[in-house]
């Protein structure tokens, strides 16, 4: 092998190729930052004028709804974002750009596992943005649960992205049909996950589809965690919803974009 081959196959490896995607995704991020601040609009909204209506019918202190409300808000915020992603992909596959990308030397696993990735910083971003918000009204900040918490948010963000980009790939430059699977399935997932408000006195069908959803789980843990109680089985469970979604969604996505022509 010649020196140039040689240098070329260091610099072709699924580590760096995913890096270089990774960088390439943050950099209209990094440049338009008021993007991340717009986006939290929808999640104020349902902490400024949701939150007052769980006060007012839990008859518990402004601080302990907060405790279990904005746990809740926090993976709303994944939910949501996260889970519309992929029309940002499809927008490249109707423009053409995504097409040059894939004659790129970069491996077809790193275009997906790099964006993916990127989805990381928006979240820890903005979650903290919510917590400093709910802070000064009486939520209590336990650095360790916040720590724990953001990372089981990356781990949820990343396969509920990957979902999102295969659902793109999927529909290519259908976008109606994007957006008409993805809002069939986020709102039910939302109101099944007792994300905005408690299951415990709902139907018993309800709750039995609860217990099978992972968003469920990790809206729990996150409660859990920002409570303080980092020991609870709860937040196995969540860790173990997350990471099973991670691995479902990088599994589906990274087959997706190899198929992808």
């Amino acid at each position: 092998m010649s020196a140039t081959e040689t240098d070329t196959a260091v610099k072709s490896t699924p580590t760096r190729d995913t890096w270089n995607v990774l960088r390439r995704e943050l950099k209209p991020v990094i440049r338009d930052p008021f993007t991340l601040i717009f986006s939290l609009v929808q999640p104020l909204v349902f902490l400024g004028l949701f939150a007052p209506l769980l006060v007012g019918s839990s008859g518990q202190p402004v601080g302990e709804t907060l405790q279990w409300f904005v746990p809740g808000v926090l993976v709303m915020i994944v939910l949501f974002g996260t889970g519309a992603v992929g029309s940002n992909l499809q927008y490249e596959m109707m423009t053409g750009s995504h097409e040059r990308t894939l004659v790129a030397p970069l491996s077809r696993s790193s275009l997906l596992v790099g964006r993916a990735l990127k989805e990381i910083a928006p979240i820890v971003v903005q979650a903290l943005i919510i917590v400093l918000i709910a802070w000064p009204f009486g939520f209590t900040i336990h650095v360790p649960g916040l720590v724990i918490g953001l990372a089981l948010l990356a781990v949820f963000g990343i396969g509920l992205g990957s979902l999102s980009y295969s659902l793109a790939l999927a529909t290519k430059d259908r976008e109606w049909l994007f957006w008409g699977v993805q809002q069939t399935l986020i709102f039910p997932l939302l109101i099944l996950s007792g994300m905005l408000l408690p299951l415990d006195e709902g139907p018993g069908w309800m709750r039995a589809v609860a217990v099978v959803n992972p968003i469920n789980w990790v809206v729990q843990a996150e409660r859990m965690l920002f409570a303080g109680d980092l020991g609870s089985v709860t937040v196995l469970w969540g860790w173990v919803a997350a990471l099973a979604l991670a691995a479902v969604g990088l599994w589906v996505g990274i087959r997706s974009m190899r198929r992808s022509s």
